[in-house]
């Protein structure tokens, strides 16, 4: 059964509403946008009915600020009013709503309109499905191509993408930076992280491949690979749109590599100036080029793995990520016996 929030300051609207939906589907009642927002963090609805002239949070506030939170903008939003006001209507359509109803209203109107607004979604689901199966297709190709490029890499990608997935839940189970991850649809995200070393593609094959430790001016090229993976996605959002797939990973490709301690590159930035994406990439990238084997180096287990990246808190690492890392390191094992070279 789908889901309905009702957000509504009247006890007499929301009690309407109730009695209009009930057995049709899941009401949730709710008299102020302060405890929808409260409840949206355990429930996703399928729509919300949102009455405009609301103390505290207004409509066209709550709906503001669903619209700019990647968790909770694709949720339909039907105004609920009593103002028969064309600039009103305008303003609410501009910023996003799919529909508005007079109050008082009746049942039937209610239900119907609620009926063609969830098949109406039902549909753009299907269909963003199907493109997020493209995106994803595109994606995958565009990293395999990369490294099948690089020989001393293989499996990374799914490595890490599995290894971010179980690091960015883990931040969030425990509250930590948990402002910022709400926000983020974590599948997109680690997704998109995929694209982290596309810069690679604009790196000599006699670099990318050298079996023996790189000079220090094949170092500086091979650095090149963060600023120009994230002109390549840069010059993607150009093209289709600034969508939160692509965020992510021009921010996964251009900070990966920075440092906590302001040593880093390619902008030397320090601290929480870094992007979170950066921060967290950085352990689950060296964590797997540590256990894995290269032309000039054996493989660390995962016992020394660990030790580095712990010795690495607050100077390489985020502290706070680490000691994350360090209740969930066993799980980065598991994925790596399983999906290692």
């Amino acid at each position: 059964m789908k889901t309905i929030f009702v957000v509504d300051d009247s006890d007499t609207n929301l009690a309407m509403a109730d009695s209009a939906l009930e057995g049709l589907y899941s009401v949730m009642t709710l008299p102020s946008a302060a405890k929808m927002f409260a409840l949206l963090e355990k429930v996703a609805p399928d729509l919300i009915l949102l009455d405009i002239d609301m103390p505290g949070m207004d409509g066209f506030e709550a709906l503001q600020q669903l619209k700019s939170r990647d968790a909770y903008a694709s949720i339909p939003v039907i105004f609920l009013t009593s103002l028969a006001d064309v600039s009103v209507e305008a303003r609410g359509f501009e910023m996003g709503a799919v529909d508005f109803i007079m109050k008082p209203f009746a049942a039937a109107v209610l239900q119907n309109r609620i009926k063609t607004h969830l098949g109406i979604d039902e549909m753009i689901h299907d269909r963003t499905t199907q493109l997020q199966r493209l995106q994803n297709s595109i994606v995958y190709v565009m990293a395999d191509m990369v490294e099948s490029r690089d020989l001393s890499t293989g499996g990374h990608i799914e490595r890490t993408t599995a290894y971010i997935k179980i690091l960015m839940n883990a931040l969030m189970e425990r509250g930590v930076y948990v402002d910022e991850l709400r926000h983020w649809d974590m599948d997109i995200a680690a997704s998109s992280a995929r694209l982290h070393d596309v810069g690679k593609i604009a790196i000599s094959d006699l670099i990318l491949n050298k079996p023996a430790k790189l000079t220090k001016e094949e170092y500086e090229i091979m650095k090149t690979h963060a600023l120009e993976g994230e002109r390549n996605i840069e010059r993607i959002i150009l093209r289709t749109g600034d969508e939160a797939f692509l965020r992510h990973a021009k921010l996964f490709a251009g900070y990966h590599h920075e440092r906590w301690d302001g040593t880093g590159y390619p902008r030397k930035l320090k601290g929480a100036a870094i992007p979170l994406q950066g921060r967290i990439l950085a352990i689950v990238d060296v964590y797997d080029a540590l256990v894995s084997v290269r032309p000039y180096k054996k493989a660390f287990t995962h016992d020394q793995a660990e030790y580095i990246i712990k010795a690495a808190s607050g100077a390489h690492f985020d502290p706070n990520i680490v000691d994350v890392f360090l209740e969930v390191k066993d799980r980065f094992l598991e994925v790596y016996t399983c999906l290692g070279q």
